[in-house]
């Protein structure tokens, strides 16, 4: 299984960029892993079993309802969206918070997949799991060793 990194943190995180990173480089805490844009997308699993797939995704504090999990043109599309606005008003003062938090992940899927079949999705305590059914036909192994002469 390939996969297909998609990331438009830069637009909604642009102390990512190079020049800011650039910048401030005498300091360790900006050359950590935390700038990267691999350590701002959710942790993935991917295992493979005889007869299926199974995709994680680590996105602890979202819903269901703030998934959209598509399939295109044999690529496997897995966008998470989540905002939240919390006011409070009181006498003499008002306190608003709000938050804003997305990733997309793109697998291009392998050919065994069976595209025909319903894709099963869960999610439960922070981890989103989806299981990709293979075709009958291409489970057996299909290995060839080739003699070299």
């Amino acid at each position: 299984m390939s996969l297909i990194k998609f990331n438009n943190r830069n637009r909604l995180f642009p102390w990512t960029n190079e020049g800011i990173k650039n910048f401030l480089s005498n300091d360790d805490f900006f050359q950590s892993d935390f700038f990267e844009e691999d350590s701002l997308m959710p942790a993935m699993n991917v295992k493979e079993h005889d007869k299926d797939f199974e995709i994680e995704f680590a996105a602890p504090g979202f819903s269901k309802k703030d998934f959209e999990v598509t399939i295109d043109e044999n690529v496997l599309h897995v966008r998470g969206e989540k905002e939240k606005e919390k006011e409070e008003k009181d006498e003499g003062y008002t306190r608003k918070e709000f938050s804003y938090n997305s990733f997309q992940r793109s697998l291009t899927l392998p050919k065994s997949i069976n595209l025909d079949q319903d894709v099963k999705a869960t999610y439960k305590d922070g981890i989103l799991k989806l299981n990709l059914l293979k075709n009958e036909d291409q489970k057996e192994d299909s290995k060839k060793v080739i003699e070299i002469q």
